[in-house]
């Protein structure tokens, strides 16, 4: 049996949300195409499991359609809805936000959710539409339908158009970010706007671009802590202040992924692995949406 946790670490918002700096995500391997049908008991298994170890912070969209099965892990789980932190995006019903909100919350079966997330800024066509959808974000979270409402896969200029006009500031942007996609200025700026990063991908140079430069370095450094290469990227993300989403249908793998709480980078380690990841670039998402080297 895999040893829980009793409590991750946390991270404050800029509104006050208390966040897990880990969360399990029912993205990636667990996304639904739209043949199928039904719920996915597998994943309601596998997040009443994360739950089980300690995992609070639980990480859906709607174009993921895990939205059901991630309702019916958290009825099941045991765990108190206040205890958990629960995220949900919005993008495929992104023309009436109020409406998608409501439609999230029925399959969640919950009345609320922590994180509300704009999944994507290029449903936009124009600056106008783009504050359009914060207003109306902002709106789902005066109503009390969310505590916290943030962005995901924003660049800087997207930032920037919502920022002109808008009452609330995003508490967080999700992007992939890891060494090799350190996406330039946009981390500290956000960090300046008391904007949050929240990392999905992280893992990328460890299962997605093995062989590149960081390599050498990733498997001294798990030697040095005695856990592996995935868990050393994790760390790192977390050592940068940001929060990491990751996922595994394997409970022997989120049980290693808690290893990262029982040692700390040094800054010189952090540092060196963001210069050496400077080296490369690799881009596992929305790749047809970026020339092949733009690291934005």
């Amino acid at each position: 049996m895999a040893n829980a946790i009793s409590s991750i670490p946390i991270l404050e918002l800029n509104d006050g949300t208390s966040v897990p700096v880990v969360g399990y995500g029912t993205g990636t391997a667990w996304f639904k195409r739209s043949m199928d049908t039904g719920i996915n008991q597998e994943l309601v298994e596998s997040i009443k499991t994360a739950t089980k170890l300690g995992y609070h912070h639980l990480d859906g969209a709607e174009i993921y359609q895990t939205e059901e099965e991630l309702g019916q892990a958290i009825k099941e789980s045991g765990v108190s809805r206040e205890k958990l932190i629960v995220t949900t995006k919005v993008i495929t019903n992104i023309a009436d936000i109020s409406h998608a909100i409501d439609t999230s919350l029925k399959k969640l079966q919950l009345d609320y959710v922590d994180l509300y997330l704009i999944h994507a800024p290029y449903f936009s066509k124009s600056e106008e539409e783009l504050q359009a959808a914060w207003a109306a974000m902002e709106r789902v979270k005066a109503s009390g339908k969310a505590r916290s409402i943030g962005v995901s896969n924003f660049l800087q200029i997207d930032l920037e158009t919502i920022l002109k006009t808008a009452k609330v500031v995003p508490s967080v942007n999700q992007i992939e970010f890891h060494p090799y996609l350190q996406h330039g200025n946009l981390v500290s700026y956000q960090e300046s706007k008391g904007i949050k990063t929240v990392s999905y991908g992280g893992l990328t140079p460890a299962v997605r671009a093995q062989g590149g430069p960081l390599d050498p370095l990733l498997f001294s450094l798990a030697t040095k802590y005695a856990v592996n290469e995935s868990e050393i990227l994790l760390r790192w993300i977390i050592d940068r202040g940001c929060v990491a989403i990751t996922t595994s249908g394997k409970e022997s793998r989120l049980n290693s992924y808690l290893r990262i709480f029982t040692f700390k980078l040094t800054p010189q380690e952090v540092d060196e692995i963001s210069k050496i990841g400077e080296q490369f670039h690799y881009r596992a998402f929305w790749r047809e949406k970026f020339a092949e080297d733009d690291r934005s």
